[in-house]
């Protein structure tokens, strides 16, 4: 496995060196930084949902698009797959077509292959809540430390909230496993 060669590579040079390193098993070296590796490494496993904001860019202001109380998980697999369902706070079952679509509002959900980059990781989602996110590619900026992962998306018109204005998300998990 590349992967653990590469790693085991970058574990020894990180007091050394933040300079690239090279995967061992490949048919071209490809470059790791430190930083990539160590984030491969710790993103793998199940977090769950601790707190969803949302930034408008336009006023600054915080949008309660989740609710107090939100739920969710994402899952990292080690081969590259990212299962993402986050909830918003006391949903209720629908009882009607509005209530279905307002039940839309409060969700993102995603299933695709992972790779990392630096600090974040990409997703090339293969399956969404959001038919125009399927295809496509999402980028998240990740800092974890400890048993916390803070995300932040980038800037973009999310299909759920603040009426097609540019927003983004600041979300926190928590390792479960």
């Amino acid at each position: 496995m590349w992967f653990k060669s590469a790693f085991g590579v970058c574990a020894l040079s990180v007091l050394a060196t933040t300079a690239p390193v090279y995967a061992q098993d490949t048919k071209e070296a490809s470059p790791i930084s430190v930083e990539t590796a160590n984030l491969k490494k710790n993103i793998v496993g199940v977090w769950g949902l601790v707190s969803y904001k949302v930034e408008d860019k336009e006023t600054g202001k915080m949008i309660d698009a989740m609710g107090s109380s939100p739920r969710g998980r994402v899952i990292f697999t080690p081969n590259g797959w990212v299962a993402f369902n986050l909830e918003g706070s006391d949903r209720q079952p629908a009882k009607t077509d509005e209530d279905r679509a307002h039940l839309m509002k409060t969700l993102v959900a995603y299933i695709g292959r992972y790779r990392v980059e630096g600090n974040q990781w990409i997703t090339s989602v293969q399956t969404a809540w959001a038919p125009e996110w399927v295809g496509t590619e999402q980028r998240r900026t990740i800092e974890i430390d400890g048993d916390f992962a803070d995300v932040i998306t980038p800037w973009r018109k999310m299909p759920n909230w603040d009426s097609g204005k540019l927003s983004r998300s600041i979300i926190r998990f928590k390792r479960i496993e």
